[in-house]
């Protein structure tokens, strides 16, 4: 009989026995004294043992892929929970990595000498909008800005030009950035005609709506290609690079980049979320 089967043994029978205190409380007797020697040296001899390895069974797909396909037929809203998680956990990677590239070109978002600042410039909240003149979504999104500004007196906006559908759209940006450079001119009234004109934007309709304020047709086309003007938006296109945008409009609040029309509601939310906990998405608790 084994060290470890006689140790079982011996407590088995003391406790069928009825003993009423633990076998190491209990003052040693004889075969007591042997019995507890016994059991101290086994549990010694399994805490320095090594585990036997275990063998598993080698897997067969070919049975286990048909139970797996029939179970998640059978099961398909795991399929969906699965994508959902999915889901998330990718838009929390995105959020994630937009937060560390915004943080990292904030003086390129923020402090940029020729983008155009509308609303209170001290502002508690800022949103910024990349656009083209001839994005039919940023025309549609228009009246949500429109509505914020005028709702909205501790907002601040900045617009920063990043013609990517066309040549036209470079030159009606070219005219727009020295527009901007004006204080004397009011480039939110320029803005709104460019996006309210019917047809595709060009530099044409961008130097007509600038002579309706007051500027020069023939001074903004000779100034139009200037190393200034191109440097402007270089620097809107570089940091568009930077931050992987490929779209319009594009807007930034706070830590998150918004790609798309997303809708007024959706802004004055995210706008509340960063005034009531400093992020466009709180958290309870």
């Amino acid at each position: 009989m084994s060290r470890l089967t006689l140790a079982l043994v011996a407590l088995v029978g003391i406790l069928g026995g009825g003993l009423a205190v633990s076998l190491w409380s209990k003052p040693a007797t004889s075969d007591t004294a042997a019995i507890r020697s016994v059991v101290e040296d086994v549990l010694k001899e399994r805490e320095t043992a090594t585990p036997a390895p275990v063998e598993t069974a080698a897997i067969d797909q070919d049975k286990l892929n048909p139970m797996i396909e029939s179970y998640l037929m059978g099961n398909p809203r795991i399929l969906q929970r699965v994508s959902e998680a999915l889901d998330t956990q990718l838009r929390a990677e995105q959020r994630d990595k937009a937060k560390t590239m915004l943080a990292q070109m904030s003086d390129a978002i923020y402090n940029d000498p020729d983008h155009v600042v509308l609303g209170n410039p001290n502002g508690d909240v800022t949103l910024v909008e990349m656009f083209d003149y001839n994005c039919g979504y940023c025309r549609s999104a228009l009246p949500d800005l429109a509505t914020l500004l005028a709702e909205d007196p501790n907002l601040k906006v900045i617009l920063k030009e990043f013609p990517i559908l066309s040549k036209e759209s470079v030159d009606a940006a070219r005219v727009a950035v020295l527009v901007g450079k004006d204080k004397k001119v009011d480039y939110w009234t320029f803005h709104q005609a460019l996006f309210s004109s019917r047809g595709k934007v060009t530099g044409d309709t961008a130097l007509e709506e600038a002579q309706k304020l007051g500027m020069s047709k023939v001074d903004l086309a000779l100034k139009m290609g200037e190393d200034d003007v191109s440097g402007a938006l270089e620097r809107n296109y570089r940091l568009a690079k930077s931050l992987n945008i490929t779209g319009t409009p594009t807007y930034i609040i706070g830590n998150e980049l918004i790609p798309g029309a997303i809708g007024l509601d959706e802004l004055r939310g995210r706008i509340a979320n960063m005034r009531a906990c400093g992020d466009t998405v709180c958290t309870s608790g």
